[in-house]
């Protein structure tokens, strides 16, 4: 038979006790964490999967995106901008659109093209060769036009109207995934 002696039964305790706040060190990191995560993902970025083939060439259906929340604090969105917004007609589905036109623009589409302020729109990004005409109208203050980039299969501000700044979450950033479409966007 084995005897301990007393300052074995001191190790052993004081190895027990650093295992303990161990434990206690890397529960707390993890606390932590999950709370940086959780601020960071309600007010700073957010991922949304692309649910439409509106916004075809730029983003695929199933695409990740991560969401910028914050810089509309700090700057207005900009025509150009690629956005999710919530869905005027049903507020719990997010869409992903482009913004066009800001508050106090001239829109119209001519044959399918954009015109803004009386002057033709480059659209490179577009799919195929839009067809239709919409407006003119006036974009109302606090107000934005939106359109999807496949413009021939998009529900966009010409059947929902214009959207109000607060219905708009913050611009697309950066596809994530999958890995081979990862990418910034303009």
């Amino acid at each position: 038979m084995r005897t301990v002696t007393s300052q074995q039964v001191v190790r052993t305790r004081e190895a027990l006790r650093r295992a303990v706040r161990g434990a206690r060190d890397v529960a707390a990191i993890a606390i932590v964490a999950v709370v940086l995560a959780q601020l960071v993902m309600t007010s700073v970025a957010q991922a949304y999967q692309v649910e439409q083939s509106s916004m075809e060439p730029t983003l695929l259906p199933h695409d990740r995106v991560l969401v910028n929340k914050l810089v509309y604090r700090l700057r207005a969105p900009r025509s150009g901008d690629v956005v999710v917004l919530r869905y005027p007609r049903d507020p719990t589905r997010n869409y992903i659109k482009r913004l066009v036109a800001g508050p106090g623009a001239r829109v119209e589409i001519r044959a399918g093209q954009l015109v803004i302020d009386d002057r033709p729109v480059e659209e490179v990004y577009l799919i195929g060769r839009p067809t239709g005409d919409w407006g003119p109208e006036v974009v109302p203050p606090d107000s934005y036009f939106v359109l999807g980039d496949n413009r021939n299969n998009s529900e966009d501000s010409r059947a929902f109207g214009f959207l109000r700044r607060d219905q708009i979450v913050g611009p697309a950033m950066l596809i994530y995934w999958p890995p081979h479409r990862v990418r910034l966007l303009p």
